[in-house]
């Protein structure tokens, strides 16, 4: 059993969970989720867990074992679970559904402690880097901040009237966020680095991406680079000085519905409808694997 200093899974429609050895391509392990298929995974910062959200379930699993069970099982969301993720030390997680909820929960306790009414089906959820706010995107098309301090929606935006909102990032320093959409669009926000909390939005940059729907938008680690995604089956990677195009990654067949940078952003790993992941080099744009 491998105990890899890098973990990479992936997950989807086949109600399987599998893990890889990022350089080789090979899997060395496979979990069931018999229950749906899985719409995002997510691992705690430590690499001990794995969160696969389904509908309307998040299962854990533990990453470095052979148990084929989930640990815990997060029953509360009455829709498909659309984002996850956890705070920086892990203690707690947070998921976004089509059921309009954002919530929160204690991974030490049962049930969700908190819950924030979207009133639109959530379709992305991230943690500002001040840990006590999260951004959550929805289908009709608003964005909204919402202050786990004050326990209150703080902020909210409207990009593009109607428009659903697919995916949204923001910076590992806090100083952007980048929301995109069904039509093709990227709305890139400036935010004050150092604030306690994020009231004020400046408008940086407008770019019309792709043709196609934006699956996913994310800003690498060294905030150099946002990596885009679509259904027009490219991947594309932005400078985020002066949003120049970078490169455009092309070689999957399918829709391309998620991406994760490796931690030095050296490199990308691309998931599609193709039923294949792939790994990139994002100097060159060669895909690697």
């Amino acid at each position: 059993m491998p105990n890899p200093s890098v973990v990479l899974a992936t997950a989807g429609y086949d109600h399987t969970v599998r893990f890889w050895e990022a350089t080789r391509g090979i899997c060395y392990r496979t979990l069931q989720y018999a229950d749906s298929q899985v719409n995002k995974l997510e691992i705690t910062p430590d690499k001990q867990y794995l969160a696969a959200a389904g509908n309307p379930h998040i299962r854990l699993f533990e990453v470095n074992t052979s148990n084929p069970q989930p640990v815990t099982s997060y029953d509360g969301h009455t829709g498909n679970v659309t984002a996850v993720g956890f705070e920086r030390d892990g203690r707690w997680m947070y998921s976004g559904s089509e059921d309009g909820t954002v919530k929160i929960w204690d991974l030490r306790a049962g049930g969700y402690q908190r819950e924030y009414e979207s009133r639109g089906a959530v379709t992305t959820v991230v943690l500002h880097p001040n840990q006590t706010e999260l951004i959550s995107g929805d289908q009709n098309g608003n964005i909204r901040v919402w202050d786990l301090t004050a326990n209150a929606c703080s902020c909210e935006l409207v990009p593009e009237v109607g428009v659903a909102v697919r995916s949204t990032s923001i910076a590992s320093d806090g100083s952007l966020v980048v929301a995109a959409n069904s039509s093709g669009t990227c709305y890139v926000w400036k935010l004050q680095r150092g604030a306690k909390t994020t009231a004020h939005f400046e408008p940086l940059h407008k770019l019309h991406a792709h043709n196609g729907y934006i699956l996913k938008c994310l800003i690498s680690p060294d905030v150099r680079l946002l990596a885009t995604t679509s259904s027009d089956k490219t991947v594309k990677l932005w400078n985020l000085d002066g949003f120049k195009l970078e490169r455009t990654l092309e070689g999957h067949q399918r829709w391309v519905w998620d991406c994760v940078f490796s931690v030095d952003a050296a490199y990308l790993v691309t998931a599609s409808s193709d039923c294949s992941a792939r790994l990139w080099d994002c100097a060159s744009g060669e895909a690697i694997r």
